[in-house]
């Protein structure tokens, strides 16, 4: 995490600087905007994290690799597709899900189905979806992308049992 940290902080001063020379204020305007996301956002954080590390301890290992592990093959690839399209908001959410799953022992194939479904499949979003562009385009979207997040698990699957072990 430290590289993307290092990445998202030079980009952060880079863009204040260059609010700075504009010498128009807006530089404590897209300080005060940055502020207002983060407290809107940071509850949602916290729990999807207090998720994720519950997750962890409360459900055993076994059981996780039972159902989503490794060896869990097409089945929980399955669950995972479908579960990703339940997961209820943005990546604040998913990603600490997904991450707390893959540190309690979820397969990457399962985990790459459950970030591809909520991608592609995402329950949550398709009110606003028909109510903006209809039924039809709706329908066609979702049967276009039917069977991307069990082929994304797939081959995810596939990649990494080709991959060496500790390339985390």
């Amino acid at each position: 995490m430290l590289v993307p940290t290092l990445i998202m902080a030079a980009i952060a001063a880079a863009m204040l600087l260059l609010a700075i020379r504009k010498g128009d204020g807006s530089h404590v305007e897209g300080t005060k905007e940055g502020m207002r996301m983060l407290l809107e956002i940071a509850p949602m954080f916290l729990l999807a994290m207090l998720v994720a590390g519950m997750a962890q301890v409360l459900i055993p290992k076994d059981v996780i690799a039972g159902w989503i592990g490794p060896e869990s093959g097409m089945r929980g690839i399955l669950i995972g597709s479908f579960a990703g399209a339940l997961v209820p908001s943005g990546p604040v959410v998913s990603f600490p899900i997904v991450a707390g799953l893959m540190n309690a022992g979820a397969g990457l194939g399962t985990l790459v189905a459950l970030i591809t479904g909520w991608s592609l499949w995402s329950v949550s979003r398709l009110p606003m979806e028909v109510g903006i562009l209809g039924w039809k385009f709706t329908a066609v979207r979702l049967m276009s992308v039917l069977l991307f997040p069990p082929l994304a698990g797939l081959i995810a699957h596939a990649i990494s049992k080709r991959l060496p072990a500790g390339l985390d």
